[in-house]
């Protein structure tokens, strides 16, 4: 039944104009306005991505969404520079480094999380091969 479909997914943030700045400015993803109170984000080789409002949104406990990069350190400096903050985690089996980097050392991607405005979890990681 859904063989052939073109499957794409959605979440919800709290303040559309909130994320439409952050996803276009900050993150510099081409985001198109769909309807007055939705967005979708257009992701080059990949199907597009809605987002939409939610009045009684949470955020996200997982990550909703990630960025392959080729030069993790490269990212998390620029994306800094741009006011984004990575998250910082001390546990045995999730450590990262001092710029939020989780280096993996072969155990999986080199990996680093980031919030949007309204919490969701995303993610910029270099793809293991």
């Amino acid at each position: 039944m859904f063989r052939n479909t073109k499957a794409f997914s959605g979440f919800s943030v709290n303040d559309i104009p909130k994320a439409k700045e952050f996803y276009q400015d900050t993150l510099g993803l081409d985001v198109e306005t769909i309807m007055e109170h939705l967005i979708q984000l257009n992701i080059a080789g990949s199907n597009p991505v809605m987002i939409y409002p939610k009045p009684n949104h949470e955020p996200a406990t997982f990550t909703i969404l990630n960025f392959p990069v080729e030069n993790i350190d490269e990212a998390v400096d620029e994306l800094t520079k741009r006011g984004v903050k990575f998250e910082h985690y001390d546990m045995p089996d999730l450590k990262t480094d001092e710029k939020g980097i989780c280096r993996a050392n072969g155990m999986g991607p080199d990996i680093a999380w980031f919030k949007d405005p309204a919490g969701n979890i995303l993610s910029v990681l270099v793809p293991t091969e």
